[in-house]
């Protein structure tokens, strides 16, 4: 349970931390946020971003050997680091309909899976 939790709330934490950080770049179709400010972007982005740690932290510590979790902090790291990057991915694709998946996309991607096998081999 406590694995499925980690995933789950690294997922969540994940999703808040990508709109914090590029959120603000698709504000700018929208007539009501045309003219905002760079620090009032910072200001909302913070805002979300405290949605991030209500989520990453408790993962942590659900997911941490040292609170009776199965993960070493190199485990967890890597496994925040894929989870990450496979939202991010999903986001850009769905929301900024201007990007594209690449190959050398997809050769990173296939290198943070090694790391995956790597950081979990014992």
């Amino acid at each position: 349970m406590r694995i499925f939790l980690t995933i789950l709330f690294l997922t969540i934490s994940n999703v808040f931390m990508t709109f914090a950080w590029y959120g603000h770049l698709k504000l700018k179709n929208f007539e009501f946020a045309k003219h905002w400010s760079w620090w009032v972007m910072v200001l909302l982005s913070w805002g979300i971003a405290f949605f991030e740690y209500i989520f990453q932290v408790p993962a942590n510590r659900f997911g941490s050997i040292e609170t009776g979790g199965s993960f070493d902090i190199f485990q967890l790291r890597v496994l925040q680091e894929v989870i990450s990057l496979v939202v991010f991915t999903l986001v850009v694709l769905l929301i900024f309909k201007g990007e594209t998946l690449k190959w050398n996309h997809i050769a990173a991607f296939a290198c943070l899976i090694l790391a995956v096998i790597f950081i979990f081999k014992k």
